[in-house]
Protein backbone atom coordinates (compact mmCIF):
# COMPACT_ATOMS: atom_id res chain seq x y z
CA UNK A 1 0.00 0.00 0.00
CA UNK A 2 1.33 3.31 -1.29
CA UNK A 3 2.39 6.09 1.75
CA UNK A 4 -0.72 8.84 0.62
CA UNK A 5 -3.13 5.85 0.46
CA UNK A 6 -1.94 4.98 3.95
CA UNK A 7 -2.30 8.69 5.62
CA UNK A 8 -5.89 9.40 3.66
CA UNK A 9 -7.24 5.87 5.55
CA UNK A 10 -5.57 7.06 9.07
CA UNK A 11 -7.35 10.32 8.06
CA UNK A 12 -10.88 8.70 7.19
CA UNK A 13 -10.08 6.33 10.49
CA UNK A 14 -9.39 9.21 12.49
CA UNK A 15 -12.60 11.02 11.30
CA UNK A 16 -14.38 8.33 11.90
CA UNK A 17 -13.48 7.96 15.66
CA UNK A 18 -14.06 12.04 16.46
CA UNK A 19 -17.77 10.95 14.45
CA UNK A 20 -18.32 8.49 16.78
CA UNK A 21 -17.61 9.68 19.77
CA UNK A 22 -20.25 12.65 18.97
CA UNK A 23 -22.54 9.71 18.85
CA UNK A 24 -21.62 8.76 21.87
CA UNK A 25 -22.31 11.99 23.24
CA UNK A 26 -25.97 12.55 21.42
CA UNK A 27 -26.36 9.18 22.56
CA UNK A 28 -25.72 9.83 26.49
CA UNK A 29 -27.69 12.85 26.26
CA UNK A 30 -30.65 10.75 25.10
CA UNK A 31 -30.01 7.81 27.57
CA UNK A 32 -32.26 8.95 29.78
CA UNK A 33 -35.37 8.28 27.48
CA UNK A 34 -34.13 5.00 26.41
CA UNK A 35 -35.80 2.04 28.34
CA UNK A 36 -35.13 -1.24 27.11
CA UNK A 37 -33.42 0.10 23.71
CA UNK A 38 -36.78 1.54 23.26
CA UNK A 39 -36.86 5.51 23.27
CA UNK A 40 -39.59 7.06 25.60
CA UNK A 41 -40.85 10.37 24.87
CA UNK A 42 -42.78 12.50 27.37
CA UNK A 43 -46.67 12.45 26.48
CA UNK A 44 -46.36 16.15 25.21
CA UNK A 45 -43.44 15.17 22.36
CA UNK A 46 -46.28 12.20 21.33
CA UNK A 47 -48.93 14.04 21.66
CA UNK A 48 -46.98 17.17 19.29
CA UNK A 49 -46.04 13.79 17.17
CA UNK A 50 -49.60 12.69 16.55
CA UNK A 51 -50.36 15.74 14.82
CA UNK A 52 -48.70 14.74 11.93
CA UNK A 53 -49.84 11.34 11.80
CA UNK A 54 -51.77 10.52 8.46
CA UNK A 55 -54.95 8.63 9.38
CA UNK A 56 -54.67 4.81 7.76
CA UNK A 57 -57.70 4.49 5.14
CA UNK A 58 -56.21 8.24 3.66
CA UNK A 59 -52.59 7.45 3.43
CA UNK A 60 -53.74 4.05 1.54
CA UNK A 61 -56.87 5.81 -0.74
CA UNK A 62 -54.17 8.73 -1.50
CA UNK A 63 -51.71 6.07 -2.78
CA UNK A 64 -50.58 6.49 -5.99
CA UNK A 65 -51.70 3.39 -8.51
CA UNK A 66 -48.50 2.32 -9.06
CA UNK A 67 -47.36 1.87 -4.91
CA UNK A 68 -50.24 -0.17 -4.62
CA UNK A 69 -49.34 -2.96 -8.03
CA UNK A 70 -46.05 -2.78 -6.88
CA UNK A 71 -46.65 -3.82 -3.14
CA UNK A 72 -46.87 -7.19 -3.63
CA UNK A 73 -43.51 -8.07 -4.88
CA UNK A 74 -42.01 -5.39 -2.70
CA UNK A 75 -43.98 -7.81 0.50
CA UNK A 76 -42.86 -11.26 -1.62
CA UNK A 77 -38.87 -9.98 -0.97
CA UNK A 78 -39.65 -11.02 3.04
CA UNK A 79 -39.19 -15.03 1.75
CA UNK A 80 -35.60 -14.55 0.67
CA UNK A 81 -34.55 -12.68 2.91
CA UNK A 82 -35.61 -14.54 6.22
CA UNK A 83 -34.51 -17.12 4.30
CA UNK A 84 -30.90 -15.52 3.79
CA UNK A 85 -31.13 -14.45 7.27
CA UNK A 86 -31.69 -18.21 8.47
CA UNK A 87 -28.54 -19.39 6.09
CA UNK A 88 -26.31 -16.82 7.46
CA UNK A 89 -26.66 -17.44 10.72
CA UNK A 90 -26.50 -21.28 10.28
CA UNK A 91 -23.81 -20.40 8.26
CA UNK A 92 -21.35 -18.59 10.79
CA UNK A 93 -22.73 -20.97 13.84
CA UNK A 94 -21.15 -23.81 12.20
CA UNK A 95 -18.08 -22.51 10.34
CA UNK A 96 -16.86 -19.66 11.84
CA UNK A 97 -16.81 -22.07 15.35
CA UNK A 98 -14.74 -25.08 12.88
CA UNK A 99 -12.31 -21.97 12.08
CA UNK A 100 -12.65 -20.13 14.64
CA UNK A 101 -13.64 -16.81 13.47
CA UNK A 102 -15.52 -14.47 16.15
CA UNK A 103 -18.82 -14.92 15.32
CA UNK A 104 -20.74 -11.63 14.46
CA UNK A 105 -22.90 -10.14 17.02
CA UNK A 106 -26.33 -10.53 15.36
CA UNK A 107 -27.97 -7.58 17.93
CA UNK A 108 -25.77 -5.02 16.76
CA UNK A 109 -26.64 -4.80 12.84
CA UNK A 110 -30.64 -5.44 14.43
CA UNK A 111 -32.20 -2.09 15.42
CA UNK A 112 -35.82 -1.94 14.82
CA UNK A 113 -37.41 0.84 16.51
CA UNK A 114 -38.84 3.35 14.14
CA UNK A 115 -42.37 1.72 14.42
CA UNK A 116 -42.49 3.63 17.97
CA UNK A 117 -43.00 6.94 16.21
CA UNK A 118 -45.57 8.92 16.80
CA UNK A 119 -46.51 10.75 13.73
CA UNK A 120 -46.58 7.06 11.56
CA UNK A 121 -49.92 5.11 11.25
CA UNK A 122 -49.53 1.16 11.33
CA UNK A 123 -48.48 0.90 7.27
CA UNK A 124 -45.75 2.73 7.78
CA UNK A 125 -45.02 1.41 11.08
CA UNK A 126 -45.09 -2.15 9.66
CA UNK A 127 -42.78 -0.38 6.38
CA UNK A 128 -40.39 0.87 8.62
CA UNK A 129 -39.96 -3.21 10.50
CA UNK A 130 -39.71 -4.47 6.89
CA UNK A 131 -37.02 -1.94 5.61
CA UNK A 132 -35.39 -1.92 8.74
CA UNK A 133 -35.47 -5.94 9.02
CA UNK A 134 -34.12 -6.22 5.16
CA UNK A 135 -31.23 -3.55 6.05
CA UNK A 136 -30.79 -5.33 9.24
CA UNK A 137 -30.20 -8.71 7.41
CA UNK A 138 -27.90 -6.97 4.47
CA UNK A 139 -25.73 -5.79 6.86
CA UNK A 140 -24.93 -8.40 8.91
CA UNK A 141 -24.45 -10.72 5.58
CA UNK A 142 -21.61 -8.51 4.39
CA UNK A 143 -20.38 -8.65 7.85
CA UNK A 144 -20.46 -12.09 8.00
CA UNK A 145 -19.16 -12.47 4.63
CA UNK A 146 -16.15 -10.34 5.27
CA UNK A 147 -15.22 -12.13 8.18
CA UNK A 148 -15.41 -15.32 5.89
CA UNK A 149 -13.13 -13.75 3.21
CA UNK A 150 -10.77 -12.50 5.45
CA UNK A 151 -9.95 -15.96 6.70
CA UNK A 152 -10.18 -17.73 3.05
CA UNK A 153 -8.79 -14.61 0.36
CA UNK A 154 -7.79 -11.45 2.28
CA UNK A 155 -6.90 -9.95 -0.73
CA UNK A 156 -7.85 -6.51 -2.60
CA UNK A 157 -9.13 -6.47 -6.25
CA UNK A 158 -7.75 -5.31 -8.88
CA UNK A 159 -9.90 -2.70 -10.04
CA UNK A 160 -11.23 -0.59 -7.09
CA UNK A 161 -15.04 -1.34 -5.53
CA UNK A 162 -17.74 0.54 -4.31
CA UNK A 163 -18.52 0.79 -0.70
CA UNK A 164 -16.43 -2.38 0.47
CA UNK A 165 -16.55 -4.13 3.58
CA UNK A 166 -14.84 -2.56 6.96
CA UNK A 167 -12.34 -5.31 6.58
CA UNK A 168 -11.67 -4.76 3.15
CA UNK A 169 -8.24 -2.01 4.08
CA UNK A 170 -6.57 -4.65 6.00
CA UNK A 171 -6.26 -6.79 2.95
CA UNK A 172 -3.15 -7.44 0.84
CA UNK A 173 -2.96 -5.36 -2.44
CA UNK A 174 -4.00 -7.35 -5.56
CA UNK A 175 -0.19 -8.83 -6.88
CA UNK A 176 1.78 -8.32 -3.35
CA UNK A 177 2.41 -12.32 -3.48
CA UNK A 178 5.64 -11.77 -1.14
CA UNK A 179 3.06 -10.47 1.94
CA UNK A 180 0.79 -12.13 0.97
CA UNK A 181 2.48 -15.58 1.71
CA UNK A 182 4.46 -13.63 5.03
CA UNK A 183 1.90 -12.20 6.46
CA UNK A 184 -1.62 -14.16 5.68
CA UNK A 185 -1.65 -16.24 8.75
CA UNK A 186 -1.61 -12.67 10.92
CA UNK A 187 -4.24 -11.31 8.86
CA UNK A 188 -6.48 -14.28 9.04
CA UNK A 189 -6.84 -14.10 12.73
CA UNK A 190 -6.52 -9.81 13.37
CA UNK A 191 -10.73 -9.47 13.67
CA UNK A 192 -10.39 -6.12 16.17
CA UNK A 193 -12.71 -3.59 14.52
Amino acid sequence: MNNIFEKQLKKIRQLEGELEKEFSIISKELAHNFKKRKIQFEKSIRSQQKKYKTHLLKYIFTAKIRHVIITPIIYAMIVPIVFMDVCIFIFQHICFRVFQIPRVKRSEYFVIDRQNLSYLNMLEKFNCVYCGYGNAVAAYTKETIARTEQYWCPIKHASRIKDPHSRYYKFFDYGDAENYRRKYKSIRRNYDK
